[in-house]
């Protein structure tokens, strides 16, 4: 046996050790400031605990709480673990099903004896906050399946995913913390003393492994931070957050509403919300006729034989809705099998298919605001953020190879216009070829590169997000930030490989021969829907003056204003704005705070004076009054915002 070992450190340094050494060991040896900081580490890349024996030639880091994404996921992870132990104490006869770290916090997954709510919140963190308190190790041990079974003989979900474990041949590992155990991969933290700051935050149904044919158990959600400061700061964004749900300032703004009686996940638009729609079509619709763009309507629904030709009936068929028509009589029934449209891309395809093509048309750019339907489980269903049946903003571009690079560069100075008139700051990530997938080496290559170059000239840095493309195509992804911080999947740049071959699409080129164009997918909204409730919970339900569905609140003092009230109105709506009159029979100051409560961006009160100078007295939204002013001055405000 060696007496030593030799490992790597991140900045390429080599360190001895004794053999059998730790983690542990190796941050104290390189002193006691990281030993006591120490959390966990890195090993060949693996996240593991600091009892973890190393090997030579190892490359190892030591993980702190200043060590980003990868020391939290091992904090909430352990707090996942306290959680279930606290609930163990305090319920007793509870069956656990799994419990992982999550981008913002923790979860775990479990049935109890009986039901709670947030009421038992400060019960539950007293709890956890004695296991805590207790500073109790997590303990590692390899366990054959049989001591598995035995171990956890009374939890009969950990008993299916023992018996998944054998079934593949993985090795297993259970945890100890004090009396609890549990089977978990880990990475843990050496003891239960290092979480100092936690909070439980909501309740939720989730059916176990998510499928909606197996039980639904009791998911509980909590969050745990390094430091206090970041925790209430976390709480205080989820606080704002709540204030800004969309689907509250949704139903208070008059925007959408949703009844299960007509199906889970397809949203009403009310006026309000129709109108916000329509302004955002006709918006990006003019930037998009400027942009070369041409629009097109394709149906709703199509025959099978279109689904099975493009793909989706073999690949995606358990997330559409599928019927049959009788095409026949009633002496002789034929029926037809059709499928509505998840996606718009086989009717944009069947158009450029309905002409002969030339190199000198190309490239050919179609868009279309088409609604499409996708059968999401009803637990998945979130207001506007996941629903059934939405519109998308969706396009196809048709070009040559030579032409690639310049389309997807225009896709972005639109999407670069797009989300700073919303001010919403972007990332973006490029998604390479997953493992399975259609078109050659070549094709793949010219592709993920013509992608990067379109982002390397506008300046635009990227991650790469190995793998994760579509089977026909990579991808950029366009991340969003809103006002809280919060990160939100929007608009993709699509290179699709496969639609152009199965539906034998060309084009003649400048020598008579025929060659496949090169296709492009791209959603700048991504969902019209979905974006409406980012912009909601982004602004608080405080639209731009150009997007909000009433600009101006016209509050006329008494009865005797009406008229000019309504006069008022006439000219702002002569100028392309939008406006209503306070018309109910209550207190000027009643009508002001209605108006406020519909976050209208301007109130216009008018009595005797300003009906006499040909005024009226501007109050914005939340900022208060702006003093008198002249009827063409502020209608100059409104025509300034005209869409």
């Amino acid at each position: 046996m060696r007496d030593q070992i030799s490992v790597r450190l991140p900045d390429g340094s080599q360190r001895e050790l004794p053999a059998e050494s730790t983690l542990a060991d190796l941050a104290a040896s390189i002193g006691a400031g990281l030993a006591r900081a120490a959390l966990a580490g890195k090993v060949n890349g693996e996240i593991v605990d600091l009892a973890r024996p190393l090997a030579c030639g190892d490359e190892v880091e030591i993980l702190t709480n200043r060590s980003g994404a990868d020391a939290l996921a091992v904090l909430r992870h352990s707090a996942a673990h306290i959680l279930a132990a606290a609930m163990a104490h305090l319920y007793g006869d509870v069956v656990f099903g799994t419990g992982p770290a999550i981008e913002d916090g923790f979860y775990y997954d479990m049935r109890l004896p009986r039901s709670i709510s947030p009421d038992d919140f400060s019960t539950i963190e007293a709890e956890m906050k004695k296991i805590v308190a207790a500073d109790l190790p997590f303990v590692r041990e390899e366990v054959g399946y049989d001591e598995a079974r035995r171990l956890l003989a009374d939890q009969p979900l950990k008993l299916e995913l023992i018996a998944e474990h054998e079934a593949n041949g993985d090795a297993l590992t259970i945890y100890r913390v004090g009396d609890f155990i549990d089977l978990c991969a880990g990475p843990h933290l050496s003891s239960t003393g290092m979480l100092k700051a936690f909070s439980l935050t909501k309740l939720a149904g989730a059916y176990w492994r998510a499928n909606a044919d197996n039980e639904m158990l009791t998911r509980l959600y909590g969050t745990a931070f390094f430091s206090k400061r970041d925790l209430e700061e976390h709480l205080f964004r989820l606080e704002e957050a709540a204030k800004r749900d969309h689907k509250k300032l949704g139903r208070e703004l008059g925007i959408f509403t949703m009844f299960d009686e007509a199906g889970p996940g397809l949203p009403l638009y009310l006026p309000a919300g129709a109108r916000v729609i329509r302004l955002m079509e006709t918006w990006l619709s003019r930037e998009l006729y400027r942009r070369g763009y041409q629009e097109v309507i394709t149906p709703h629904i199509y025959k099978s034989d279109v689904w099975k030709t493009s793909g989706h009936y073999g690949y995606y068929r358990d997330n559409m809705y599928f019927f049959n028509i009788n095409e026949g009589t009633a002496e002789e029934p034929r029926l037809s099998e059709f499928g509505v449209k998840p996606m718009n891309c086989p009717g944009h395809v069947l158009i450029y298919k309905n002409d002969l093509h030339s190199y000198r048309e190309l490239p050919i750019r179609y868009f279309e605001f088409g609604t499409v339907y996708r059968h999401e489980l009803s637990g998945a269903v979130n207001g506007l953020f996941r629903a059934r049946g939405f519109t998308q903003d969706d396009a196809h571009v048709f070009c040559r190879e030579d032409q690639v690079i310049d389309e997807i560069d225009s896709i972005m100075d639109t999407v670069d216009f797009i989300m700073g008139t919303f001010e919403l700051p972007y990332t973006c990530e490029i998604s390479t070829r997953p493992d399975k997938s259609i078109g050659g080496d070549d094709m793949w290559e010219k592709a993920e590169r013509f992608l990067a170059e379109a982002l390397d000239r506008r300046g635009i840095p990227f991650e790469i997000n190995a793998g994760d493309g579509a089977f026909y195509g990579p991808k950029i992804d366009v991340k969003v930030k809103d006002s809280l911080g919060r990160t939100w999947q929007c608009s993709t740049i699509q290179v699709d490989f496969n639609l152009p071959e199965r539906f034998d699409l060309s084009y003649r080129t400048a020598d008579n021969d025929e060659l496949r164009p090169w296709m492009l997918h791209r959603a700048i909204f991504g969902s019209i829907d979905r974006f409406l409730g980012i912009v909601i919970e982004h602004t608080a339900g405080n639209f731009p003056l150009w997007l909000a569905p009433v600009q101006c609140a016209i509050i006329p003092i008494a009865d005797r204003h009406l008229d000019y009230a309504c006069e008022i109105k006439r000219l702002i709506e002569a100028a392309g704005g939008r406006a209503e009159v306070a018309e109910h029979n209550e207190p000027m100051r009643a009508k002001i705070a209605r108006a406020e409560a519909k976050k209208v961006p301007y109130m216009l009160v008018v009595g005797d004076k300003e009906a006499a100078a040909r005024t009226v007295s501007v109050r914005e939204h939340s900022e208060g009054d702006r003093g008198s002013m002249p009827i063409d001055e502020f209608l100059s405000i409104i025509e300034a915002a005209r869409v």
